[in-house]
């Protein structure tokens, strides 16, 4: 072939975006089937050891259950009112799993599906970094750490939360918006402010990037407005009209600036003092070295998208729940697709420096080599996989949470004895199994329940585990009523089922 037909079929080629042999989407094909079948095994294992919960797990199975059977997510709460999930938070892309759970009608539909959706977010992670770095073996490398965060792990392992799926999904709008695709960055923008009142604020919080970063006005302004316009409708529309209360019941966890969003914001205003107080307590700072060391502190050195995690971390380290400060739950999930995002814009900034650092920089062995020390080393300290159990040192946060004990076997079987779609009263962790009916209550709450699920060994009430002897009251109670029969114990699971009158 002569040198002209060579140059026309590499011409044809990047006209038709025809890629030759990537070794490294093979490589990232390969760690995102290897995080979805882990993080699915540990999920179903918890599952098993009654390690998931009605709070959370059962909130979205109750909401998903009465959304396919034509209710409103319609939830039950812990004091036994029906309401809608929409008046506690806005995310109604659990309504796409309608059509699965039509076939696949089983708490472990969520399970399965969140860290599947998860380990999608490598693949941007990986063309992002492809385009910003130009070699494969560093976004590899990337995508692996996007794979291997630790605040990513806990987010996938602790039950199942629609804002969970918000990594991935911004990550993909990220890539759409490097790609130049306009009707993806609008499907994918719009599914991720879907999965909670919030993440349109982290929406536009996108589009300053875009505006600033790439210039692009008519995209910016369509992430800004769009995600603004829909966070104020979620807040001001439509949590008021489905609250209980008239306001977000979370609105408590800041009762120390202030009882409704306006003196919460006048308060940071006339108050900066209390804020930066609370901001650079031990604790906070300690979750932030948490989100940033384990890569390898490179989202420093590209701050500017950083501005679209700025109002959920405030909303974060401002709460009085230590739970939303913390790398052990869902509450993450929005500022780790940008935090991987600025990792690798990090990257590509390390390499322009001059002198001796930017040569260090432009050795991919070093990069990868620090990249994946760092992640692997957060890991092994921090994440829910219960290394310490084989190595010493290691993490056991949640060892306990994957062993199956005669004690979980009793409660299955206790729980195969319910029918189904009657009203039930269930310990906390036994109604995340139950939850698929419209009337689901928490122990000791009783309401119409026809049957009552009863740990008397590990016992909870509401969502709080407590000692037996607290919880013995409320058990003596319920048999003095005189009208259940217990039908069922073993192991100290109690199942009581209502008298039927004669």
């Amino acid at each position: 072939m002569t040198v002209a037909s060579h140059s026309t079929i590499a011409s044809v080629r990047q006209r038709l975006r025809v890629s030759e042999w990537d070794p490294g989407l093979v490589v990232v094909l390969a760690a995102a089937a290897v995080f979805a079948g882990v993080f699915i095994f540990l999920a179903l294992r918890r599952y098993e050891a009654f390690s998931t919960a009605r709070f959370d797990l059962g909130n979205m199975v109750q909401a998903l259950w009465s959304a396919a059977h034509g209710h409103l997510f319609v939830v039950t709460d812990s004091s036994g009112r029906q309401i809608s999930r929409l008046g506690s938070h806005v995310d109604p892309i659990l309504g796409a799993f309608i059509p699965l759970w039509w076939i696949f009608p089983t708490p472990k539909l969520l399970l399965v599906a969140q860290p599947l959706i998860v380990a999608t977010g490598a693949l941007p992670t990986y063309w992002i970094a492809r385009r910003w770095l130009w070699d494969w073996r560093t976004s590899a490398a990337c995508a692996a750490a996007y794979l291997l965060y630790p605040a990513l792990h806990w987010s996938v392992v602790f039950d199942f939360h629609p804002v969970t799926l918000a990594t991935p999904l911004l990550l993909w709008c990220v890539w759409a918006i490097e790609s130049r695709r306009p009707v993806l960055i609008g499907i994918f923008a719009t599914l991720s402010v879907m999965t909670k009142e919030e993440v349109g604020i982290a929406v536009a919080g996108l589009g300053l990037w875009v505006l600033f970063h790439h210039r692009r006005t008519r995209t910016a302004l369509c992430l800004i407005v769009g995600g603004l316009v829909w966070t104020a409708i979620c807040v001001g529309i439509i949590l008021p009209h489905f609250a209980p209360g008239g306001a977000s019941p979370f609105i408590s966890r800041y009762g120390d600036l202030g009882a409704s969003p306006s003196s919460i914001i006048k308060t940071l205003v006339t108050h900066p003092g209390h804020s930066l107080r609370l901001l650079f307590s031990t604790s906070r700072l300690d979750y932030l070295w948490q989100l940033l060391y384990p890569l390898a502190l490179l989202p420093v050195l590209a701050p500017a998208i950083l501005i679209a995690i700025v109002p959920e971390l405030l909303l974060n380290m401002l709460s009085n729940d230590a739970t939303q400060y913390s790398i052990y739950y869902q509450y993450t999930a929005v500022i780790t697709p940008f935090l991987i995002v600025a990792m690798i814009g990090g990257i590509a900034r390390a390499r322009r420096l001059a002198g001796a650092q930017g040569r260090i920089s432009a050795r991919p062995g070093i990069i990868i080599s620090a990249l994946l020390a760092t992640s692997l080393i957060a890991g092994f300290l921090h994440g829910p996989v219960p290394i310490g159990k084989l190595i010493p040192g290691g993490s056991t946060r949640a060892s306990d949470q994957y062993t199956v004990s005669a004690h979980d076997l009793a409660m299955a079987r206790a729980i195969a004895m319910i029918p189904a779609g009657v009203p039930v009263s269930a310990t906390d962790p036994a109604g995340g199994r139950l939850s698929d009916r419209l009337r689901i209550y928490t122990w000791p709450v009783i309401g119409d329940a026809q049957w009552v699920v009863v740990d008397t060994a590990n016992p909870w009430l509401i969502d709080n585990r407590v000692k037996p002897w607290i919880n013995v009251p409320y058990v003596e109670a319920l048999e003095r009523t005189g009208q259940f029969d217990l039908v069922y114990y073993g192991y100290g699971v109690d199942v009581f089922r209502r008298k039927t009158s004669k």
